[in-house]
């Protein structure tokens, strides 16, 4: 069983720094067929992350306000907010090609299902850019994925953080992220657009 010395604050501070230098753990979203192709369509020619740290049993821990605080608005008011918001998300870093697929389809499927429209890289619609770090842990069986997105207006101001942990039994052999099934990152996509809309809905979001 091999330990990192890695804590996981200073690793999320090494993927935040990473995001305008890790060019080969990037996979563009908008090269991502519909959800309804199969993931392994996409190429797999780009190289997987390394980063790892300290294991943890630590649950998720997500920074934003769980669905209920979308209750201080009307229903109507909130789909009227989900509707017209047009997200954009950027290049994912820190994750394999292959773990990015399952998590970049079910954005799409999720979004569709809550009512948001994903747009394309070079939208200029966008009302909102969502941009993830990626970094996994590993114990014995047992794989953490980390997880932190920004949310930016279309002029490059953050708004809003989404962060948390998905631990999983891991499948496969080795470590890292050759190790993480597609359903703890399908997983982490539910999560992630289900804070989302509640963030919209809550009215905290303008």
């Amino acid at each position: 069983m091999r330990r990192s010395q890695v804590t996981t604050v200073s690793l999320l501070a090494v993927l935040a720094l990473g995001a305008c230098t890790n060019a080969k753990d990037v996979l563009e979203p908008s090269a991502i067929t519909p959800p309804a192709s199969s993931a392994q369509s996409l190429p797999a020619t780009q190289g997987t992350s390394t980063a790892a740290a300290s294991p943890t049993t630590t649950a998720p821990a997500p920074s934003t306000a769980p669905a209920t605080a979308a209750a201080s608005a009307t229903p109507a008011t909130q789909t009227a907010v989900l509707a017209r918001t047009r997200l954009q998300v950027a290049p994912i870093v820190g994750a394999s090609v292959d773990a990015a697929a399952p998590l970049t389809a079910e954005l799409q499927t999720r979004a569709k299902q809550r009512g948001l429209t994903l747009v394309g890289s070079t939208d200029q619609t966008a009302t909102h850019v969502l941009k993830g770090y990626f970094s996994t842990m590993s114990e014995g069986k047992d794989t953490t994925v980390i997880y932190v997105w920004d949310i930016y207006d279309p002029s490059g101001n953050r708004l809003h953080r989404i962060n948390g942990q998905q631990k999983a039994a891991a499948v496969g052999s080795g470590e890292g992220w050759p190790t993480v099934a597609p359903a703890t990152m399908q997983a982490i996509a539910d999560q992630t657009i289900d804070q989302f809309a509640a963030w919209l809905g809550s009215g905290r979001a303008g």
